[in-house]
């Protein structure tokens, strides 16, 4: 899966974030600042296991709290480009705590939901802050994935303005 394949639905979300490229860099590859801000409103990140290299892997555990008690997702991927302060691409499967990718349908979700999809970071400077596009290749603009990254966006935009305070 490549950011050139066109025939993949993708999420794309742009923003400047009012910080240098250095510090949305951290915001995405260290685990303390990822669990910070990843995942809907409402969401928590209890676990974030990041080798961040090329071929590295990546663990992340989301809990939500549900009228039947907190449910977890577990997702797996691997690292496949790591320019720092640059671009980070990495691949995103759903998968259990030890790490094993399941089928969609194993996790509930829609036929047709790819096993593994890709999300590409690209930072660029602009103007003392940061350029930031994130596609997530694979996931639909208009589904509930979509809805997700719009809330994680904007609390990782929260995330960076209560470091700078």
């Amino acid at each position: 899966m490549t950011d050139t394949n066109e025939s993949q639905p993708s999420v794309v979300i742009e923003r400047i974030v009012n910080a240098p490229v250095e510090t949305v860099w951290q915001i995405w590859t260290q685990a303390e600042h990822f669990q910070a801000w990843y995942g809907p409103t409402g969401a928590s990140i209890p676990v974030a296991n990041m080798d961040v290299q090329v071929g590295g892997s990546r663990l992340i555990c989301m809990e939500m709290q549900t009228p039947d008690g907190p449910m977890q997702m577990w997702f797996a991927g691997e690292f496949r480009e790591v320019v720092a302060n640059e671009r980070l691409v990495y691949t995103d499967s759903m998968a259990d705590e030890h790490g094993n990718v399941k089928s969609a349908a194993e996790m509930g979700m829609p036929e047709g939901h790819p096993m593994v999809t890709e999300v590409i970071v690209e930072l660029t400077a602009v103007d003392g802050g940061t350029k930031m596009v994130m596609t997530h290749v694979g996931v639909p603009a208009d589904s509930p994935g979509a809805a997700g990254w719009g809330m994680a966006i904007d609390k990782l935009v929260t995330h960076v303005d209560s470091l700078a305070a």
